[in-house]
């Protein structure tokens, strides 16, 4: 018997409806395959349709190329890139550049200006290669999103809850894009790489309120990104970590909460709001079914080739 607290320690998270798993999208969190950072993540809507929010680094295309080669036939409808840091937009770049078959019907993202760009020295040439890429992409419509902006693909509602900030001098994060997604039966929001300066912003907006959801990617992979009283604000069940198990412990070789990462205080603040659900992965369906746990999605462990039923006690 394994128990995992949020999702931190999983290789591929398949997240459906319980009871409705039928007429509801399914959101994949893809791990990192070099055991780093990243934000990489899939979606399936009920009728087929593929979203792609960022897709990792560059290392990552392979492998985030053969979940969309099986899920999608090799297209995606929409493709979302909260801001261009390596590790959230690189992969779409290197598959833009060399896409063999691969057909993205629209790109949304929020374009820096010139001055925004040059605010991180070390990124001005991946971005800068970036938007090259889209500029020169073919048979795709590139979107500059916008706060409020809202739309549907196939049942599945999106809204931009927060775009670039041109007043934000400071880093990339804090110009993430943040995504709610939603349908009659989940929610999800992506806050990106989102820093303490972005999310007050978004914190006294008028599209804090979208903000409440089920299911919460964690800002900048759990570790100094939105500050404490952003998390009390929101409501939200349970968190997406995305996140290795190194950062998710703060354990940079010398032993657990031993580095500079303050994702061990945050796991803090989460069990101070009550989020502390217990999640099983058994193959003893029936025994558990019988005691009030509820089948939550599929999973695959660390080194496991085979998917398992994961449940949750609430």
């Amino acid at each position: 018997m394994k128990r995992i607290i949020a999702f931190a320690a999983l290789t591929v998270i398949l997240l459906t409806g319980c009871c409705h798993k039928d007429n509801t999208f399914t959101l994949w969190q893809l791990p990192s395959r070099t055991n780093t950072i990243g934000n990489s993540y899939v979606i399936q809507t009920s009728g087929g349709k593929l979203i792609v929010m960022d897709g990792g680094y560059g290392t990552e295309k392979d492998y985030l190329r053969g979940f969309i080669d099986a899920l999608g036939g090799g297209k995606v409808d929409a493709w979302f890139i909260s801001h261009p840091h390596d590790d959230h937009m690189t992969a779409l770049t290197e598959l833009l550049e060399k896409p063999d078959g691969l057909v993205i019907d629209r790109i949304y993202h929020s374009r820096f200006t010139e001055e925004l760009i040059q605010t991180e020295k070390g990124a001005v040439e991946p971005t800068r290669r970036f938007y090259a890429a889209l500029d020169a992409a073919r048979n795709v419509e590139v979107i500059d999103s916008h706060c409020g902006d809202e739309f549907e693909i196939d049942g599945v509602h999106f809204k931009i809850l927060s775009e670039k900030n041109p007043e934000m001098l400071t880093h990339y994060n804090d110009q993430s894009m943040v995504i709610r997604v939603w349908d009659d039966h989940k929610s999800v929001v992506f806050l990106g790489d989102l820093g303490p300066e972005g999310g007050r912003k978004l914190m006294n907006s008028e599209y804090m309120k979208d903000v409440d959801c089920d299911y919460l990617q964690m800002a900048h992979h759990g570790q100094a990104g939105c500050d404490k009283e952003f998390y009390q604000r929101a409501s939200f069940r349970a968190c997406l970590w995305p996140t290795p198990t190194w950062v998710y412990n703060n354990d940079l070789g010398q032993g657990f909460n031993t580095g500079h990462l303050k994702t061990v205080e945050v796991r803090e603040w989460m069990k101070e709001k009550g989020i502390t659900p217990i999640y099983l992965v058994t193959d003893h369906t029936n025994f558990y079914e019988r005691y009030g746990w509820e089948f939550l999605c599929m999973v695959q462990g660390d080194g496991e080739p085979d998917m398992t039923r994961m449940y949750i006690h609430k």
